[in-house]
């Protein structure tokens, strides 16, 4: 009988690649990897970290490639002239998002504008961000608690000198200290928290979003494979995170398209991040632990996280020698 089952599996093999291939063809989609084993599709080729194994093989195969993680088709797109085309020319194509367990939790049953499908309610709810929250005058209007970020985060430099500074957990509690702030009028992270209690449930259940959000449930690819664990974890945490916001006097509202018909508050945690970075250039000399220069070259994308965090050691330049008096 297993003697059977292994003939029957290797005829049927051959037959479903063959077969792949040739609907590929007729369908004129992006050329693929073979194989594409039966069920499961190109899911063994990933290894942790996801990004840096799509990016090996973005290099080995070419820059536009069609996978299939389990039931899911998902296009590898590694060129900047291929992912202009496909969020300019082809971006109602590309607009919705997939139906994954953490959209189901952790934004309202898909009703988020992050997850939201493209249609009327998501039109919406960008055309209230771009008036209400991203509108150059409302933008302009809060100017003043960025650049006080950006000023906190240069005399918390001045105090450590010839220290190392881990500049990712800089940046990150930089970019979330400006959003609470304008949101609720409240920071959470760093010196001069006002309510250390409630900055502390704030931490936790951000950190537990993030790390929910990097996770990737079986169940997402494989529908009859369920992730209880990882989905009570979720209602957990979203239950937190609605109790948090219940008891703020502001309001929450993720107000970015990520990618999909930009508003005008596309790109503006990348602008700050971007002035901050030149700030923290001009008026700083930044070194590693053995004094060599930093080098920012690692990676073949700008945007890929780096395999360790930068740390650096930072000394104020000559020319800023007053600089802390001016702060």
């Amino acid at each position: 009988m297993a003697v059977w089952y292994l003939y029957s599996l290797l005829l049927f093999l051959p037959v479903f690649v063959f077969t792949k291939h040739f609907l590929n063809k007729i369908q004129n989609l992006p050329p693929t990897l073979f194989p594409c084993l039966p069920i499961i599709g190109h899911l063994y080729l990933l290894k942790q970290p996801i990004y840096r194994t799509l990016s090996r093989i973005s290099e080995q195969n070419g820059d536009v490639l069609l996978l299939r993680f389990g039931s899911r088709k998902v296009l590898v797109v590694s060129s900047p002239s291929a992912a202009e085309e496909c969020f300019t020319k082809n971006d109602v194509v590309f607009a919705n998002r997939p139906r994954f367990l953490i959209g189901k939790h952790l934004a309202y049953n898909f009703s988020g504008m992050s997850w939201a499908p493209y249609g009327d309610h998501w039109r919406n709810l960008r055309r209230i961000s771009s008036l209400e929250l991203l509108s150059a005058s409302r933008l302009q209007m809060l100017y003043h608690i960025r650049a006080d970020e950006v000023k906190n985060m240069i005399r918390n430099f001045l105090k450590c000198q010839d220290c190392l500074v881990d500049l990712r957990t800089s940046f990150f509690e930089l970019t979330l200290n400006m959003m609470m702030r304008m949101i609720a009028g409240k920071r959470y992270y760093g010196e001069n928290v006002e309510d250390v209690k409630e900055a502390k449930r704030f931490r936790e259940f951000h950190a537990e979003t993030f790390k929910l959000s990097g996770s990737a449930p079986i169940g997402d690819f494989i529908p009859w494979v369920k992730s209880w664990d990882l989905e009570k974890r979720m209602i957990e945490c979203q239950k937190k995170r609605d109790e948090f916001m219940q008891d703020l006097d502001g309001f929450f509202l993720m107000p970015f398209g990520y990618g999909r018909r930009s508003c005008p508050g596309d790109g503006l945690a990348m602008r700050v991040i971007g002035l901050t970075l030149g700030s923290l250039i001009q008026c700083f000399e930044w070194s590693r632990v053995d004094d060599e220069m930093v080098d920012m070259s690692e990676g073949v994308c700008f945007t890929l996280q780096k395999a360790k965090p930068l740390q650096a050691k930072c000394r104020t330049r000559a020319a800023m020698a007053d600089l802390p008096s001016r702060m």
